[in-house]
């Protein structure tokens, strides 16, 4: 059963041996993390079905990577000495690709023991002092935000009735246009997508992210929208209390972490 879910962001700036001095500026999002971590330590999960925008994506299917075991590293960022490791859930897998694909859902496994660092990011933060515990690793197609939280709902169907304890985790970074220091530039679209976010997530309210028009997701050059709007749907009807924790953007990129306690 769904047992607890979070947004987190995936700056590999978050972690000390990358981000180094420059974590001073990311003293909220990292505090956010933190109490993160801790409630989902007290949630005891057996599995972190974690949403990362950075995996295989498929332009019409969505998709999970069934290996025997995963291995995340930050060699793309220069450290060679990092890495996390991660057991697959591959029973739970085998019962979501089927459910999926008997229901007709666009579904696509992939196979691979590489996992890039929107997985890695948060699995590094996060399993601090989480122990036994197993991952699903989702990555969203390019579809649109309905079809999505469509696809949360169909993933909830299948984890809630699970008998582990499931904690999904979307790893979003929100728009890289916030202004002129913006790695991708300023753009109108890019605050508006950030407060709309926020915003949804304060109110528990999905349909003004889901009425958004694709220009300002787009536009905004975010990579959350869809893990956002997946872990949206597979927290439908359920009984859940968010907690939007900080939104900071030091380097030009929204940083958002939120928390929802499952009662």
């Amino acid at each position: 059963m769904i047992v607890f879910a979070a947004i987190v962001p995936h700056s590999p700036l978050l972690l000390p041996t990358i981000g180094k001095e420059h974590r001073e500026k990311l003293a909220k999002t990292l505090a956010s993390v933190q109490e993160i971590e801790q409630a989902l330590y007290l949630a005891k999960p057996d599995v972190l079905c974690i949403i990362s925008p950075h995996g295989v994506r498929y332009p019409d299917a969505f998709s999970i990577n069934l290996a025997s075991k995963y291995v995340g590293s930050l060699k793309a960022f220069g450290d060679f000495s990092t890495t996390v490791e991660a057991k697959s859930d591959y029973l739970s897998i085998d019962r979501l690709q089927r459910k999926l694909r008997v229901e007709g859902v666009p579904f696509t496994l992939t196979s691979s023991e590489d996992i890039d660092y929107g997985f890695a990011v948060p699995l590094l933060l996060l399993t601090t002092h989480l122990t036994a515990w197993k991952l699903i690793p989702v990555s969203p197609s390019m579809l649109g935000g309905k079809e999505h939280y469509d696809f949360g709902r169909q993933l909830k169907r299948v984890l809630h009735a699970e008998e582990d304890r499931v904690a999904v985790i979307a790893s979003a970074d929100l728009s890289h246009k916030l202004g002129p220091e913006s790695p991708a530039g300023p753009s109108e679209q890019g605050p508006a997508f950030d407060r709309a976010v926020q915003d949804a997530i304060a109110k528990n309210d999905p349909k003004p992210l889901l009425a958004l028009d694709a220009s300002v997701t787009e536009e905004s050059a975010q990579c959350g929208y869809r893990p956002i709007m997946t872990l949206l749907g597979s927290l439908e009807n359920m009984s859940v209390t968010p907690k939007l924790l900080s939104y900071e953007a030091p380097f030009g990129v929204g940083y958002l972490t939120a928390r929802y306690d499952i009662s």
